[in-house]
């Protein structure tokens, strides 16, 4: 199966109905950015620390999968130069959409997260990485491409569930408030479910997701070259009530590329 593919489909279905993650920002936020006042987030609930993104004017900046019409225009008015490089055409139409309707410079690319290719070595100043590798199925070719991409010095920020949330019946937790672990980590709607709860996915084209372990995420990014600056824990105000009572459901880090040696 085409993991990609899909959900490359299920995010255009996601964007046409105009779910949160694809509801473009205000032309009100657009004007506020504009004049520096802006917030943009990694995770659901959090606003990213603004001393996370260094100088922005002038900065080129890569928003990797995270289209929608929402932070990537945002950046741009901001003074960033952004290159939006999204899997879903319905994401990017999203960004194409307000960068329209507000004047802004904004590139448009479609991929592949875990390949960017398309980009050459050291291009970027800034790669903007919201909670999205959930849809991948291995995450450190993600990190891996992240840090060719950056020039010496250059800041990967990146959000991403926490791999304990995969752990409980999602289902349960929303109908009944019952916090059950049932799944082992790390979890795959691939492997972890059963055949007739993962056809039932499938035929319905819905999101399939990973709950990746900390170890390919945080490590992951250690292994790729990175230096872990920052950290911190969200919750998810939208999600199921018991499980965000219980825990942070997801975390955001700002990790920096190595200056070259002198």
């Amino acid at each position: 199966m085409d993991i990609h593919d899909h959900n490359r489909r299920a995010w255009d279905r996601a964007a046409a109905a105009g779910e949160r993650w694809s509801a473009p920002v205000s032309p009100e936020v657009i004007a506020a950015a504009r004049r520096g006042d802006w917030a943009i987030r990694l995770t659901p609930d959090r606003d990213v620390p603004r001393e996370w993104f260094g100088d922005l004017a002038g900065a080129r900046v890569l928003g990797l999968a995270s289209g929608g019409g929402q932070q990537c225009p945002v950046l741009a008015a901001a003074g960033a130069r952004v290159v939006s490089f999204d899997a879903s055409e319905g994401q990017l139409a999203r960004d194409r959409e307000v960068a329209e309707r507000e004047g802004l410079e904004l590139e448009l690319v479609r991929g592949d997260m875990a390949d960017l290719g398309v980009f050459e070595d050291g291009g970027f100043d800034l790669v903007w990485h919201p909670v999205s590798n959930v849809f991948a199925p291995d995450v450190l070719p993600v990190w891996r491409e992240c840090q060719r991409v950056l020039r010496p010095g250059g800041r990967l920020l990146a959000g991403f569930m926490s791999p304990a949330y995969y752990l409980f019946d999602f289902e349960r937790a929303m109908a009944t408030g019952e916090c059950v672990a049932i799944h082992p980590a790390p979890y795959s709607d691939l492997h972890s479910l059963d055949a007739a709860a993962r056809e039932k996915l499938v035929a319905a084209g819905e999101l399939l997701e990973y709950g990746h372990s900390l170890e390919d995420q945080i490590g992951g990014q250690l292994r790729a070259g990175f230096r872990l600056e920052a950290f911190f824990d969200d919750h998810w105000s939208g999600g199921p009530e018991a499980l965000d009572a219980l825990m942070p459901t997801s975390h955001a880090t700002l990790a920096r590329k190595p200056e070259a040696a002198t």
